[in-house]
Formats: C-alpha cells, structure tokens, sequence
C-alpha cells in the first residue's frame, strides 16, 4: 500500500508503512519532527495537535489516535511548518511571546496548531477551539488574549496556499495482503471488501479505534479504513427531512443542524474538542454503541432511521431498535451503517449533558427531550437518554405520562415519577444511581421552565 500526502508543504510517499502507526510517533520516530508532544496519547490534551487540510476544509487533529492511511491525499502542517519560509513566526507564535503565553512549553505546540488553525478558519470563538488543548501551567488567560490579539493579523501567505490547494485522493493500490490495510473507495467497495473480511475492523475517524491502539495495545489483524468512501459522507437536506452520511463528522452535523435545532448544536459543541468532533463520525458513534455515547440520544429523539447495508441487502430500522443491550447491536456479520435519516420536524427539542467538566468530558447523563405541544397540550413525545441503562434508550412511560396530556407542573409530576420505571440506572465513577436519577427526572422539570419562559440557560452564573 502506498500513502501520499504533503507535510509541511513537502511531498511524502509511504510504500507499505504499518497501518495502525500513528502520525504522532511517525513525526517523532522517523521524521524527528518533535515539536508534536506525546501528553495522555488517547486525544485529550491536544498537545499532540497538527493542521490537517482536504477537500472538506482545514482542521486541527489529534495525531496520537491519527493513523498513517487516513493521511492520504492530505496537507499536514505541524507546529514545525507554522512559520514561514524566510523564517517569520505565525502571527499566533508571535502573539504567543508577546503575551506570555508559555511557560514549561510542553503544551505550547499543540495550542499554537489548534489557534493557527483558527486563525486560517476565521474563527474568533477561542473558548471553544482550544477546549481540547490543556495547560498546567500558564493559565488560559494569556493564551486567550494571544489568540485575540492574532486576530488582526493575516494568514500567511505558506499556509494559505495550502488551504486554497488541498490535494486530490490517491489511487487504490491493488494486490493489497490479508495484513495490510484495505481502503475501498466507495460504499460498493466496502460492502464487498467487508463480504470479503467480516472480521475486518472498519475504521472511520479512529477517536475510538485509536484508543484500542495506544491504550489497549490491541493488534488489528484487517484494518479497513473508510476515508476514501466519500459518498459515505455528507448530509442532503429535503423536505422530508435530512440524509446524513455515516461518515459525516461530528462538526459536520454541528454546522447543519445546530440553525434548525439549537439545543443540539449546543449539545454537539461539548461532543469532545474541536479536534475529536473534525475527525469523529456520526456513524461511528452510532456503531460504538455506548450507553454514554452524546449522538444517539439526540437522533432516537428526533425519531432517526438507520439504515444498514449487508453486501447488495439494504434495511432500515429505528435507531433505538439498534441497540439490544450493553456492547450488542443488532448488526450482522459484515454489515455496515451507511446512513442516519432525520424527518423533518419543528424545532421542539431539549438537549442536555450533565458532567463533571463542562468541555471533554464524559457524560453522566445525557438527556434529549422532543416535546411537541399542540393546544395547550403536549404531543406525541420522544424522550431519549444516554448514561441510564446499558444502551441508549427511550423513557416510554415518561412519554405516556406526558403525551396528550395539558402543560402543566403537574403532569410533569407524573413524568418524572413515571421514569421510575423506565431506568434502573447503575452507580460507577461518575455519578450514583440515584444522582442519575434525580438528573434525570430534572431534565424533564428543567425543559418545562424553558418552555414556559422561565430562563434556564446553564452558562449563566448567578448567586
């Protein structure tokens, strides 16, 4: 198999590299490229952050769970490639000095990358894009004010030509081994590669499968990576509603559907980091099949279809039917999602994630609340939880308990006491059973103020 790509402006060919290297300890172990640090290598720290740029624009990415293939066709910039040829620092690198916004250093070059990216993308919402870049040392602060400061600035000249010019895909590579990674270049390929390898491990943005690599130190004897298979990616909108490609990012779907539902696109915005949400993938979040997975409960409340491909066999199913109980889904061997189907619908939907940090972490509960209100009364409702039970599920007697009935605190009374019956959540690390719970039955109390007018917007701060 060979791998192109451009680093730091410069061509690289790769003839059959191990598929599951990563980009993080290629730059250092064979390109000594050391400027990328190795921090929690799982995707959290963001010190090990590189500006990646397609067809599909410029993001930063984490390239401790970035493997070797999924580079192919790409322009790779590192912390290295941020200045300019003659020598003169980015604009961010510059700020970063002015303001004193390193100390020890470590962290620097991942901050830089994720602020430069930023600064190429016009993207002035700092909070947010450096949520995935952590610093012991100096304080956010500085570096809040370099990443300001550099807004005046433009982008130069190297680093802009490279984001008007991404670089096309390169051609499948026949006669690949049982041990090297496949890479169909379309959903046809892939439903025979997969026919062909039912124990191959399908690999879409790798913020899972990465971990399996660093963390696990699991081998994957068929890996078969999904970048090429663009007509897996993308969302069509029509009047019926959306058609969203399995191998739509996380930023993706945030940037189409947050116009038309909000809460979601607040929810999307705290999927992970800006780097985990430019490389994870709807479908992929989907097929995981976590019980505290942030995506499903959002689209089983929006009443999504999912639809799975085996070889030529097409079918559809309810995204809530998909999942059967703790690590099972109801998938057969060599069978793929292709595709998540929205109906169209009006805005009535209520999202919330309750954990420990507000950015990068881990729910305890995640909560989505369609409530459609006709007359005074609500309609048929869908309420759809993550971190309750050992899947995604639906609180169906809260559902009943509201449904056709009036928009009162009393019948969100019964809602809360009839989700009693709907979970029997479990107490780890997180949160307790009954913390669960009691959240739970809140997110119901809390969309009811919000509906009724009552403010109720967690970013405020009041005594």
């Amino acid at each position: 198999m060979t791998i192109s790509f451009s680093l730091n402006g410069a061509p690289v060919t790769l003839t059959d590299p191990n598929p599951t290297t990563t980009l993080l300890d290629w730059l250092r172990d064979q390109r000594h490229l050391t400027g990328t640090k190795e921090g929690c290598n799982e995707g959290d720290c963001g010190a090990c952050s590189v500006m990646v740029t397609d067809a599909n624009g410029t993001s930063a990415l984490n390239a401790c769970i970035l493997l070797l293939p999924q580079l192919s066709g790409k322009h790779v910039t590192t912390v290295e490639g941020l200045a300019a040829p003659d020598g003169t620092l980015h604009p961010v690198q510059r700020e970063m000095v002015t303001h004193h916004g390193s100390q020890c250093g470590f962290c620097t070059p991942g901050f830089t990358i994720a602020m430069a990216t930023a600064h190429l993308n016009g993207d002035t919402d700092h909070d947010t894009a450096l949520a995935g870049n952590l610093c012991r040392c100096t304080g956010y602060a500085p570096i809040i004010r370099a990443a300001k400061a550099a807004e005046q600035h433009p982008i130069p000249d190297h680093l802009f030509f490279l984001a008007k010019n991404p670089p096309g895909t390169q051609p499948l590579v026949a006669g690949a081994e049982p041990q090297t990674p496949l890479q169909p270049r379309s959903s046809d390929d892939l439903a025979q590669l997969y026919t062909d390898h039912p124990d191959a491990t399908l690999i879409a943005g790798a913020t899972d499968v990465g971990l399996w690599i660093t963390k696990q130190l699991r081998p994957l004897d068929t890996p078969v990576f999904l970048n090429k298979c663009t007509d897996l990616r993308g969302i069509t909108q029509t009047d019926t509603g959306w058609h969203i490609g399995a191998m739509t990012t996380i930023a993706e779907l945030e940037h189409a559907l947050a116009p038309h539902f909000p809460s979601l696109g607040t929810l999307l915005r705290r999927y992970g980091s800006a780097q985990v949400r430019a490389a994870a993938t709807l479908g992929g979040n989907i097929a995981n099949g976590s019980p505290i997975g942030d995506g499903s409960p959002a689209m089983i409340a929006l009443g999504a279809t999912l639809h799975l491909r085996c070889g030529d066999t097409r079918r559809t199913l309810p995204l809530e039917d998909f999942f059967i109980a703790y690590g099972k889904q109801d998938r057969k061997p060599s069978e793929f999602i292709e595709a998540i189907s929205i109906p169209a619908q009006p805005d009535t939907l209520h999202c919330a994630k309750i954990s420990k940090r507000f950015d990068q972490d881990i729910s305890a509960v995640c909560g989505c609340l369609n409530l459609p209100i006709e007359n005074g009364h609500f309609g048929t409702t869908r309420l759809a939880f993550g971190g309750m039970a050992g899947t995604p599920a639906r609180a169906r007697h809260a559902e009943a308990a509201l449904s056709g009935k009036p928009v009162t605190l009393a019948t969100i009374y019964a809602a809360m006491q009839a989700m009693r019956d709907d979970f029997t959540p479990m107490s780890d690390m997180r949160a307790s059973a009954d913390y669960r719970m009691q959240v739970a039955q809140n997110m119901v109390l809390r969309a009811y103020h919000t509906i009724t007018g009552t403010p109720s917007d967690l970013h405020e701060v009041r005594a």
